[in-house]
């Protein structure tokens, strides 16, 4: 655009730099941010695998013979005996079946094991040390 004499607006050059400017950015700022969104995904796992590691516990202070039995099976199939109803433990992205529980020691501490669901890697373990994950 001429005013004056004079143009206004900016070059090619310009244009070229900006917009790699913001595609140095993005390079940048893509790899964490996927990073971050599994991270997420993996503390609803880790949420989950609280609450039953809470739910196990209290079901060892009630009977500790049938709590400690419970060890090496999946939480699908005890989830109606720790008082979780249908659906209570399904996020969206881990279900009962990715839990399992490893261990009860003698206090009623549960260790679970968490298996990754179809789209993420890795495992993760919560037990007295607290959540682990291993990639």
């Amino acid at each position: 655009m001429e005013k004056d004499g004079k143009f206004h607006g900016f070059t090619m050059i310009e244009l070229m730099v900006v917009i790699m400017i913001i595609g140095v950015l993005a390079s940048l700022s893509i790899p964490i941010f996927r990073e971050r969104t599994k991270q997420a995904k993996w503390t609803e796992g880790a949420g989950t695998a609280g609450m039953i590691r809470k739910a196990l516990r209290a079901y060892y202070s009630q009977d500790p013979v049938a709590a400690s039995a419970m060890v090496g099976s999946t939480v699908d199939a005890v989830q109606g005996t720790l008082g979780f109803f249908a659906g209570d433990l399904s996020g969206r992205y881990f279900q009962a079946s990715n839990f399992t529980i490893t261990a009860i020691d003698g206090d009623g501490n549960a260790t679970i094991s968490v298996a990754a669901p179809p789209g993420l890697t890795g495992s993760g373990v919560l037990s007295n040390a607290g959540w682990v994950y291993t990639p």
